[in-house]
């Protein structure tokens, strides 16, 4: 679904809304980017999506200079 609120958590507590680029049936956050490179913060953000949410997976798919695509899996129980 495209532009779908989801649930920041902090502590075990509602704080707001993460209105992801893409989500697929709320278990994947797509982010999509066009840009000449992708760099760490890019990775680093995917990390705190899933942190802040409790979705498990995340893709950033930058369609720059040249396609890239980064995966990232956070598994709850950590």
């Amino acid at each position: 679904m495209w532009r779908n609120p989801i649930k920041v958590y902090y502590n075990g507590e509602v704080v707001g809304n993460y209105i992801a680029d893409i989500t697929a049936d709320d278990k994947v956050i797509l982010v999509i980017k066009a840009i000449k490179e992708l760099s760490d913060i890019h990775e680093v953000q995917l990390v705190n999506y899933l942190k802040a949410t409790g979705i498990e997976v995340s893709l950033l798919i930058n369609f720059g200079t040249s396609v890239q695509v980064k995966r990232r899996v956070m598994d709850k129980q950590i």
